[in-house]
């Protein structure tokens, strides 16, 4: 059977759908944001993003969902506006997990589909998947 191609784009992610990096920014204890450049798979409303299970922004985002995702270089410098968005991990071993994985390997075949899991292989660490949804921007009080 042949896998499911990604969905459209929703009007808020259709940005990112070509982006080869998106700056993932997750919030300390204290608020500093922490800006982490991603490799981010979209489908229809919502994106995909995968990570070291050690990685700081694992316990970031455990504390706090809310994060800010914006286009950006590969090296992390913001190519745009951002958006808000919350975050929430994938179960291993759920479809949705084989979902995003099969996306992300599909949209950076070498890099995502090869030398990452040799990498998370011989780091001996554990490969997490994120789904990302937008926040909708709160409507301004009426007068």
């Amino acid at each position: 059977m042949k896998p499911s191609p990604a969905r459209p784009a929703s009007p808020e992610l259709a940005r990112f759908e070509k982006q080869q990096a998106v700056l993932l920014t997750s919030h300390k204890k204290d608020g500093t944001g922490v800006g982490t450049p991603v490799h981010f798979a979209v489908d229809g409303d919502h994106a995909y993003f995968r990570t070291f299970g050690r990685a700081g922004k694992v316990k970031r985002l455990r504390r706090d969902p809310q994060v800010e995702i914006a286009p950006s270089t590969l090296r992390g410098r913001p190519t745009g506006p951002g958006l808000r968005a919350r975050v929430r991990p994938l179960e291993r071993g759920s479809g949705e997990y084989a979902r995003a994985a099969r996306l992300i390997n599909r949209k950076y075949p070498v890099q995502q589909g090869v030398l990452v899991p040799l990498w998370h292989k011989f780091r001996r660490d554990a490969t997490l998947h994120y789904e990302v949804r937008p926040v909708p921007e709160e409507a301004p009080p009426a007068p």
